[in-house]
């Protein structure tokens, strides 16, 4: 199966993983256009308690215009997760990886638009664990 995240633990706690996160994002060129609150979600809706997890829909718009301007279908695909989790030692962050949109569509516009995001959101996963160049 093709991997279609990108992913990092780091040791801060949740709360402040989710703070570091926003901001990495917001270094990287990215602003958070959604949230989903996981644990708070799932708990109201069907009972069920779960370690706290958010859901960060990450856009950088000039970005998402080049997309959508070459596949309108990628749409379906934005904006860009990124999913900070609550780990026994630490957070987990996941990412939906750019390069996935390239395997729904063949346009070589698509495929600059992913690496740059890709780029962008590797720099940032590194910047959290500070393996930064």
């Amino acid at each position: 199966m093709q991997e279609f995240t990108l992913e990092r633990t780091i040791a801060a706690p949740y709360d402040e993983a989710v703070a570091q996160v926003r901001a990495a994002l917001a270094e990287a060129g990215f602003g958070v256009l959604t949230e989903i609150d996981m644990k708070a979600t799932l708990k109201a809706k069907i009972g069920v308690d779960i370690a706290p997890r958010v859901i960060l829909g990450a856009c950088r718009p000039a970005l998402a215009h080049q997309a959508l301007e070459a596949d309108p279908r990628i749409a379906t695909m934005l904006p860009c997760n990124v999913v900070v989790s609550a780990e026994r030692e630490g957070s987990r962050v996941e990412v939906f990886d750019p390069a996935a949109m390239t395997s729904f569509s063949t346009s070589s516009a698509i495929a600059e638009v992913a690496a740059e995001a890709r780029d962008r959101l590797t720099q940032m996963l590194a910047r959290l664990t500070g393996q930064e160049d």
